[in-house]
């Protein structure tokens, strides 16, 4: 009975650590999520009502409509594991009350035998009719034993008890967190039905200016276009000049194994300066031009640069993800795509850029439309930082991770546009990779 008891204490247990793992997973989520929406707010603040800043306006309010979504979506989860988590305390408070019904009914047996045993003759006789002395130990023995299942049997009734009235109470606050949920789930589908309005009159009002977005959009186009082709050549210039002094060490080293060869050869008598040299000496005397990889410079710090993904801080402190990486439709313009190659992250004026991880920095260049851009090397990775007004490092700096690199650049004086890009070298060329995957949420 007693292990029967354990088990069944056993069980209550876990199934409330699984209810709360779940729960503040959730809450969690909920967390970064407002973070998020705030972020968002304080930016929408700061724009104003112009073409460009509208038009930030209205990826903005793109956001924050969906990341209002995804806090409806968690308090449906809390929601729902509210609802879960009573379903089981009441199913537990009933078999708690039905173990403590039949709890009750052993006791009560316990009493109405001791009652009618209840005199000291009554005992004395029991133990004085025992046919030998190891039997009336043995009954002895068994009356304490009674005595003490008496005891324990009141404990556990006290203790079942006790856990109804805590499930009870667990209830009544599982119940009031499902009523909080709902109603910020309610204010949030009211919050996300405004901004879906703001985000209407904006559309409508870019209707009106479908030639004046063409002419953004073909600008913004060229831009992009002039950024990628400068950072491609950046890297590539990096990349050859690194192999160049590879190669140039390569031919040092061979020549001077050359020198040394010969010397040994000069100073041995018994060879004849006719004899024809062997393949294998032949072999050795050539000179071997070598296409070495990428340095192997900062492997190390390359590996854990690639085991952190998923894990690097943001380039911004603070801002949100207005436009993701790849193919992205067009707020207002039907059936029109831009190309990222990295992620463009709105924040308020004056943010600082930093680095997501320690390396060196390898370029930092001018590029018309995109200021000042920082690039970083991390052995076969770089990180691009595009959209500064000015950067605070130079070629060969040493970079620690999330060292400020520069000031963002001011989009119309208001807020600052940052844009961010992660290459991985492959022999000479590059690839660019989704920097959402690498950072952290």
């Amino acid at each position: 009975m007693k292990s029967v008891i354990s088990l069944f204490l056993i069980f209550i247990i876990c199934s409330i650590a699984h209810g709360q793992v779940k729960s503040e997973k959730l809450q969690k989520e909920q967390k970064i999520i407002e973070k998020k929406i705030s972020q968002t707010k304080a930016l929408l603040d700061k724009v104003k009502n112009n073409t460009r800043n509208s038009f930030t306006e209205l990826k903005l309010l793109d956001k924050q409509i969906k990341n209002r979504e995804e806090l409806v979506r968690i308090y449906d989860g809390q929601v729902r594991v509210a609802e879960i988590k009573v379903i089981e305390k009441e199913n537990e408070i009933k078999q708690l009350v039905t173990r403590l019904d039949n709890l009750k009914q052993q006791y009560k047996k316990m009493i109405f035998f001791a009652y009618k045993n209840r005199n000291k003759a009554g005992r004395l006789m029991f133990l004085l009719s025992s046919n030998s002395y190891n039997e009336a130990q043995k009954r002895n023995l068994y009356l304490k034993k009674v005595a003490n299942l008496q005891r324990k049997q009141v404990g556990l009734i006290k203790q079942h008890q006790g856990l109804i009235n805590d499930e009870i109470v667990s209830i009544k606050e599982e119940k009031t967190s499902k009523e909080l949920a709902l109603n910020e789930k309610k204010s949030e589908r009211e919050k996300i039905e405004y901004d879906k309005s703001l985000k209407e009159k904006s559309h409508l009002k870019f209707k009106q200016e479908e030639d004046k977005l063409y002419a953004l959009l073909k600008e913004d186009e060229k831009k992009k276009t002039e950024l990628k082709s400068r950072i491609n050549a950046a890297i590539k210039a990096e990349i050859a000049a690194a192999n160049e002094i590879e190669r140039k060490k390569e031919a040092d080293r061979v020549l001077a194994e050359q020198t040394a060869a010969a010397k040994r050869e000069a100073n041995k008598k018994d060879v004849k300066s006719d004899v024809v040299p062997t393949e294998k000496k032949k072999e050795q005397e050539k000179t071997v031009k070598k296409v070495l990889p990428i340095s192997t410079e900062g492997a190390i710090a390359g590996k854990n640069f690639e085991a952190n993904k998923g894990r690097l801080p943001s380039p911004v402190s603070n801002g949100t993800i207005t436009e993701k990486y790849g193919k992205n439709p067009h707020p207002t313009l039907a059936g029109v795509f831009t190309n990222n190659n990295g992620i463009d992250i709105t924040c308020i004026a004056n943010s600082k850029a930093r680095a997501v991880f320690e390396g060196v920095v390898s370029a930092v260049i001018n590029v018309n439309g995109a200021g000042k851009v920082v690039i970083i090397k991390h052995a076969n990775f770089r990180t691009v930082y595009s959209n500064l007004q000015e950067s605070s490092v130079k070629l060969g700096d040493k970079i620690t991770a999330k060292q400020e690199i520069g000031t963002i650049m001011l989009d119309n004086g208001s807020v600052s546009i940052f844009h961010f890009e992660i290459h991985m070298v492959v022999g000479l060329e590059t690839q660019s990779l989704n920097p959402s995957l690498w950072i952290s949420p």
